[in-house]
């Protein structure tokens, strides 16, 4: 940000929700199996923002599940943010989630299940991406299929033993995967007056995928977009961030520019 401003770009006032779970990420939704983080951020955390600071205009922005978590933002309110940006993002859950099912399988069947996986977690010294993929799948599955009856709080979207896709689970985690929200109603994006995505070619999740598709449904629906392409993967871009903070200060300037 020093550099960015230094070089020219309109100030602007940096919030850093920590919205981290004892599973890892919260996809920056509501849910019972970790809390309802969205309540947070839009209900508790906006509002103490604008009480403490001078505040004129609103943007989120996010990468990975903090990706999700803008986008998904910028769709169910509108009303609160003006402009996103969506750094590869989860999205189009066939491709991002699907391929760790097996890993995921064969990763708990090693530990034992889902308990004694976690309680052995914190003392390895070394993760392996079936370590990746099965709490993966144990944090998703906290945020898109809680159940308050199950012993751990949430429903896997597979048979823990065979492997096998469980349909109705599938279901709930589609209902809440971007490409299915946007196809169900693009209205609410259209009240955000800047939305920039972009993703790299060679993401290991093949996110890339997901963002096209979602860049697909914004042209059907003629929302007006930017999406740009990289030569990278999903880890260490960070320098992308300088794209989109410079876009985002940008945009909420000549939206709220400045008084005398």
């Amino acid at each position: 940000m020093d550099a960015l401003i230094a070089s020219g770009m309109p100030e602007m006032i940096l919030v850093f929700p920590d919205c981290f779970t004892r599973y890892g990420g919260s996809q920056y939704i509501d849910s019972p199996a970790v809390g309802n983080y969205r309540t947070f951020l839009t209900d508790e955390l906006v509002p103490f923002v604008d009480r403490k600071y001078r505040t004129k205009g609103r943007a989120v922005m996010g990468k990975s599940s903090g990706g999700y978590g803008a986008i998904t933002l910028a769709m169910n309110r509108p009303n609160l943010f003006s402009a996103v940006a969506c750094h590869s993002g989860d999205m189009y859950f066939e491709y991002c989630y699907l391929p760790e099912f097996p890993l995921a399988v064969r990763g708990l069947e090693r530990a034992g299940g889902i308990q004694k996986y976690l309680k052995n977690f914190d003392s390895q010294s070394k993760n392996s991406r079936e370590d990746h993929a099965v709490l993966n799948m144990v944090a998703m599955s906290a945020c898109y299929s809680p159940n308050k009856k199950s012993p751990h709080g949430f429903d896997l979207p597979f048979d823990a033993t065979t492997g096998e896709i469980r349909a109705s689970v599938w279901k709930r985690w589609k209902e809440k995967d971007p490409i299915e929200m946007i196809r169900r109603n693009s209205e609410p994006l259209r009240k955000v007056g800047l939305i920039y995505l972009d993703c790299g070619r060679r993401d290991e999740f093949f996110l890339h995928l997901g963002a096209r598709l979602l860049v697909q449904e914004l042209k059907k629906a003629r929302i007006p977009h930017e999406y740009q392409e990289f030569e990278d993967g999903h880890f260490n871009v960070q320098h992308r961030y300088d794209v989109s903070l410079k876009m985002l200060a940008e945009y909420l300037n000549r939206k709220n520019p400045k008084e005398d």
